[in-house]
């Protein structure tokens, strides 16, 4: 593959390689108008390390992280002399059945750790540091369903790159040199109709995930005149090279609300495998051809952001 030659995950990059972890809350605002706004969100990008040393020392196991994503929009409010190559606003995709909104999103904090208190307490601390700097768009806490399950009840990130695939399929390399060991983020909060999923039963959920429920294993629908979710969001070039995404989705929920989702967040090397990825799904292969998961699973939000590296991060809260 063209590009760097990744052997390892660089240290300059963000914790995009951090494992699956218990908890995590996805957090994302927008930043107000203002020269005083954006001072306030270079000093909370700046202290974002530290604050993490605050809360995480507490408990060295829960691994607590943080990685912090920037829009379109915002990166150029912050006047950072460069861009991303591929950096751009989510945009909204109209299907023949379904559709993938965008929705604003200035910056994402996604948090993950072994125990829900430090996410909460991380959250807090962050809050409160940005104060009146940013309106919170979508705050959304998940956690870890029995075996890495989605609430349908289907293993979920099988396809995940391991080991020294995942920089290769989720950081940019040296066809963007300046923003090498950062990577395209995209995200989606999908919410589930569970009692119509149920009614159609597992042979035929299996058939539309494209896996088998209990154990796992998949399917060849290669011959099938409409594709599961596994083939739609299974992207492969001109050249015949598949080109993997790096997604730490969680399960969220209220019983109480009746309410139960996904939260989609993808990682990628390439912003275009992931809007073609959504493309094949909400649109069809043939078009036409949707995945019909999203019979069951609405999308609700749609945003793009960059996480850079650390490097460049800190230069964006200097001012740099």
């Amino acid at each position: 593959m063209a590009g760097h030659s990744w052997d390892r995950v660089p240290i300059d990059a963000q914790s995009i390689e951090a494992p699956l972890s218990r908890a995590a809350v996805f957090l994302v605002v927008e930043v107000v108008d203002g020269d005083a706004a954006l001072g306030s969100v270079r000093a909370a990008l700046g202290g974002i390390d530290d604050l993490i040393k605050t809360v995480g020392f507490r408990d060295l196991d829960a691994r607590l992280s943080c990685i912090v994503a920037i829009g379109s929009a915002l990166w150029d409010r912050l006047g950072f002399p460069a861009r991303p190559a591929e950096l751009r606003p989510f945009s909204p995709i109209q299907g023949t059945a379904h559709d993938a909104p965008s929705t604003p999103g200035d910056l994402l904090f996604h948090i993950r750790a072994e125990r829900v208190d430090l996410c909460f307490e991380l959250e807090r601390l962050l809050l409160d540091t940005l104060g009146e700097a940013v309106r919170v768009i979508d705050e959304t806490s998940g956690f870890r369903y029995f075996d890495a399950r989605d609430l349908l009840g289907f293993v979920d990130g099988t396809a995940n790159p391991a080991g020294q695939d995942i920089p290769q399929a989720a950081l940019v390399g040296d066809e963007d040199r300046a923003f090498a060991g950062g990577s395209y983020v995209v995200t989606q909060k999908y919410l589930h109709d569970l009692a119509a999923w149920k009614v159609i039963g597992a042979d035929r959920q299996e058939k539309i995930i494209g896996r088998t429920k209990v154990d796992n294993i998949e399917l060849d629908d290669d011959a099938a005149a409409r594709k599961s979710h596994k083939s739609l969001a299974t992207i492969v070039d001109a050249q015949g090279a598949e080109h993997d995404i790096l997604r730490d989705n969680m399960p969220f929920g209220s019983p109480g609300r009746r309410e139960f989702g996904t939260y989609f967040i993808g990682y990628s090397r390439r912003l275009w495998v992931i809007e073609k990825m959504l493309e094949r799904m909400f649109v069809g292969e043939p078009a036409g051809a949707y995945d019909q998961l999203l019979d069951f699973s609405t999308a609700r939000t749609g945003t793009t952001f960059f996480a850079p590296s650390r490097s460049t991060l800190a230069r964006l809260a200097d001012g740099a």
